[in-house]
């Protein structure tokens, strides 16, 4: 074999592992958390949808996506922040909601992208014609018979307003319901407890898509994310701060404008989250 037609065949073989690795990053894969609480005598289950950008999984309407809640038999299901982009269509995300709400009782709060849209009010509008939307407010269910309370706080550009829905949530707990915040960005974690020190039960955010490249044992928590810069400490996983719990989704974003970063060892995850006694 000659050494033009090596080099060819050695070029060929490392964009054959590297369009591997692409594909294998976009695939699904649902994760599962275990949360203890004292709270809750019959438990409960929450999927967690964090970080779609409007992708879908399967065909259009999102079947494998909705397949795999339905696998999972939630309590609940808990939309969180980007679950559209910043540019283009909003129909794969609205329409996954609506089928979602027709099955299970829903929440969604808002991320950073949703925000940077011309059409933001209008997309608001129609996802409140889905299910709850919290910014700032909180919205009480009753699952199994529990009375369980959850939180939103948008994601915004200007911290100030962010900083006043997180007062306003802290504002609203009351320990004798188990409380969820839906805290898109990770690394505002130490802001979300009262000056005695009261936090949520439970904190569910996305925002750093895992750290996009991962690699195991060595760098975790991925190579960069979104506010928290080149090795962030927030990415992905469950955190305990005191009788906080924390979970971090590596999110469902897939987006093609992302095809030249892909996502390395660090595959678009599904939460599934029991809440046990």
């Amino acid at each position: 074999m000659s050494k033009k037609a090596k080099k060819r065949l050695v070029i060929a073989a490392v964009f054959a592992v590297l369009c591997a690795l692409s594909a294998w990053g976009f695939a699904m894969k649902p994760v599962n958390y275990s949360v203890s609480t004292k709270k809750l005598d019959k438990g409960m289950r929450i999927v967690f949808i964090s970080d779609l950008h409007n992708c879908f999984y399967g065909n259009t309407d999102n079947s494998k996506l909705i397949n795999e809640v339905n696998k999972a038999e939630p309590d609940m299901v808990v939309f969180g922040g980007d679950v559209i982009d910043m540019w283009g269509g909003t129909e794969y995300a609205l329409n996954l909601m609506s089928a979602l709400s027709a099955e299970y009782p829903c929440v969604y709060t808002p991320g950073n992208h949703e925000g940077m849209r011309d059409d933001t009010e209008e997309f608001y509008e129609k996802a409140r014609s889905i299910c709850p939307v919290l910014m700032g407010d909180m919205k009480e269910f009753s699952i199994n018979g529990q009375d369980i309370r959850f939180y939103g706080v948008v994601d915004s550009l200007q911290w100030g307003k962010q900083k006043t829905q997180l007062e306003e949530c802290i504002d609203e707990l009351d320990d004798k319901y188990y409380n969820i915040l839906l805290l898109h960005q990770p690394e505002q974690i130490d802001d979300c407890f009262g000056s005695d020190g009261k936090g949520f039960d439970l904190v569910l955010s996305g925002h750093a898509h895992g750290g996009q490249w991962r690699l195991p044992k060595i760098l975790e928590q991925g190579l960069y994310a979104p506010d928290q810069g080149i090795f962030p400490k927030y990415t992905t996983g469950i955190y305990h701060i005191d009788d906080t719990t924390h979970i971090i989704s590596r999110g469902l974003a897939r987006p093609m404008r992302m095809i030249f970063i892909p996502r390395i060892f660090n595959r678009p995850e599904l939460s599934i989250i029991d809440i046990n006694n």
